[in-house]
């Protein structure tokens, strides 16, 4: 491998190279504070370096350019602002806090790698080394007991999972010869008897499966509530945005480098996938009295939207995608941090009631948890809105008026139960007086953060033209 090749993998090599480092100061003497304060300039350092850094670079199994480094940044981001959560949170919880560091880069990179698979040998190791890092972080707080069992549950289920996309990944190449995407493209096009493609189908089927799982899309869902339930929260705002971003993103490069847009049959299990997901999250989160619950079913809806671009896979369906998912961690990464901010050294706020009458108590932390579900519900002047309307905008641009049509009849679901959450917070209770509280002060990090993602959620949605510029540019050589 070249030189100018080894630098266009700055950015992988500085977040292993971090996780590296925390690693072995944890084993020369323990200090959370230090081990934070490296995973922060070890991030910081991995953002920066997707400025800098060479793109259109193309090894083997890697492909280091524009778009890869974009998403790389994104991840790279939401992951600085889950450790500024993490710390507050484990500094009151846990007696060794340091391994959480160390496993929040390694599934960082995990996800990482996968914005910039072109072949299956580096897609199967990304979500490998992205699975058995969510493991450890799933079951980090192994002294209670909903950690353990959202652990245990991740474990056996991310395992099948693993095993459907390695046999679907077996068949195609039994069936094709190759496992770069560019080159399963080649292959298919230039065959021209349809019995030779066999056992790409069931292939292609199985593979779905295992990315199903990972994307939280119905009806491969069933473990979402139950993690974001027991994990931590700043785990489970992981879960929600890395660990599905960088997903997305493999899953839109796929895509476009194997022409699998291309086929009539499989648009079809994409839309019923999709249609699946947006009403199998809004009609389940409607009977759901557990925040972090309904935060779980609002994401299997997302990632139904999210399919909607996937299956557009056009220049304007892949920057509609990218900027929805730009949105989606401002908004998950705000409501979760509320969630972070108020949870105490014994639970996680998750339930109903500690949210009754937040205006009253603590009224900024309760106007920005509003502005975060109004958002997510798709209200105007939020980025949250002007995500969807680009995703109406992309399917209308494909004609696909029945994936437009569900969209919109399960947002309008969706926003009953973001309001019942807001009108939970805005009950005057009868008993106690009415002086607003202060932001906690043993957690400024969070303070800092949740001000921060106010501020993203108001830009994009009033004035998003940087944003859809850099996401252009970011795809150009895509397309």
């Amino acid at each position: 491998m070249g030189c100018v090749h080894v630098i266009s993998l700055l950015p992988l090599l500085i977040i292993a190279a971090t996780s590296v480092v925390v690693l072995l100061a944890i084993a020369v003497r323990r200090n959370h504070a230090a081990a934070f304060g490296l995973t922060l300039a070890g991030l910081a350092a991995g953002i920066c370096s997707t400025f800098f850094t060479p793109p259109n670079q193309a090894t083997q199994l890697l492909l280091m350019d524009r778009y890869a480094f974009f998403f790389m940044g994104l991840l790279m981001a939401a992951s600085l602002f889950i450790a500024l959560l993490s710390y507050g949170y484990l500094a009151a919880r846990e007696a060794r806090r340091e391994e959480f560091y160390v496993l929040l880069l390694v599934a960082t990179l995990g996800a990482m790698t996968l914005t910039a698979s072109s072949h299956f040998t580096s897609l199967f190791l990304g979500i490998e080394i992205l699975s058995v890092a969510l493991y450890g972080l799933i079951a980090y707080l192994r002294d209670r007991s909903l950690p353990l069992e959202a652990g245990i549950k991740y474990l056996v289920l991310a395992g099948s999972s693993s095993a459907f996309l390695a046999f679907g990944i077996a068949l195609v190449y039994a069936d094709l010869g190759v496992l770069d995407f560019a080159t399963v493209a080649q292959r298919i096009s230039s065959t021209q008897s349809g019995s030779a493609l066999g056992l790409l189908i069931p292939g292609t089927v199985l593979i779905l499966v295992g990315v199903g799982f990972k994307l939280a899309l119905a009806p491969f869902h069933m473990w979402t509530p139950d993690v974001y339930e027991g994990a931590p929260a700043p785990v489970t705002a992981f879960v929600a945005t890395v660990s599905k971003g960088g997903m997305f993103a493999l899953l839109l490069r796929y895509f476009s480098l194997s022409g699998a847009d291309r086929s009539p049959r499989l648009l079809l299990v994409l839309s019923i996938i999709a249609i699946a997901s947006m009403l199998a999250g809004n009609l389940l989160a409607l009977f759901s009295t557990n925040i972090k619950r309904i935060l779980a079913y609002s994401s299997i809806a997302h990632m139904g939207y999210l399919l909607v671009a996937a299956e557009v896979s056009s220049r304007l369906g892949v920057g509609a995608g990218a900027f929805y998912l730009v949105a989606y961690f401002v908004m998950i990464l705000g409501a979760l941090g509320v969630v972070t901010l108020l949870s105490s050294g014994e639970r996680d706020a998750d339930r109903f009631e500690d949210y009754r009458g937040l205006f009253w108590r603590r009224p900024v932390l309760a106007l920005i948890f509003t502005a975060m579900l109004l958002s997510l519900a798709g209200i105007p002047l939020t980025a949250g809105f002007l995500a969807k309307f680009y995703l109406v905008a992309a399917g209308a641009d494909s004609h696909a008026w029945l994936l437009i049509f569900v969209l919109v009849v399960t947002s309008t679901i969706g926003l009953f139960y973001y309001l019942r959450v807001v009108g939970v917070m805005f009950h005057q209770p009868a008993s106690e007086r009415l002086v607003p509280e202060p932001l906690p002060r043993r957690t400024p990090a969070v303070s800092v953060v949740l001000v921060a993602l106010s501020a993203f959620l108001i830009w994009f949605g009033v004035f998003p033209s940087p944003l859809l510029r850099l996401i252009q540019f970011a795809i150009g050589k895509i397309f």
